[in-house]
């Protein structure tokens, strides 16, 4: 899944505040809660179809402050997932463009990612929903 929105605040800003692991569930609509185990290290749960929740370990990967994040599911996740998030400067200045790119494998793959839909849970559709949450937060504190 690959998804942007703009948003009307500097790179810098969004990127500290997506990479305060705390601020997610404040615009992830499904993410219960996220606690820090160290700066690379956290544990997700989730809200998952039929009132259940799934939970993993994630590392990233990759942290370039300003200009982008990138984890991965670790530790036998219930959900296989890797992705990024980039923070770029509009080509006007006014605001930054922030890219998602996700890949994940939910339990039972293929089955289960369409038993999911069957719940009215597509991930497309949630990344949009969180972006457009995220941008109404960045942009309420600017």
């Amino acid at each position: 899944m690959q998804r942007s929105i703009h948003a009307n605040a500097p790179p810098r800003k969004a990127y500290e505040f997506v990479r305060e692991l705390e601020n997610l569930p404040r615009f992830m609509e499904h993410v219960k809660h996220i606690s820090k185990t160290d700066e690379k290290h956290s544990h997700w749960v989730v809200k998952a179809p039929a009132g259940t929740q799934v939970e993993w370990d994630a590392e990233i990967i990759n942290d370039l402050p300003g200009e982008l994040i990138a984890w991965r599911s670790i530790n036998n996740p219930d959900i296989d997932s890797a992705g990024s998030v980039r923070f770029e400067r509009t080509t006007r200045g006014d605001g930054t463009v922030i890219r998602v790119s996700m890949q994940y494998l939910p339990p039972a793959g293929v089955l289960g990612a369409t038993v999911a839909k069957l719940f009215g849970e597509e991930p497309e559709r949630q990344l949009k929903d969180d972006l457009g949450r995220l941008k109404m937060a960045l942009e309420s504190e600017a």
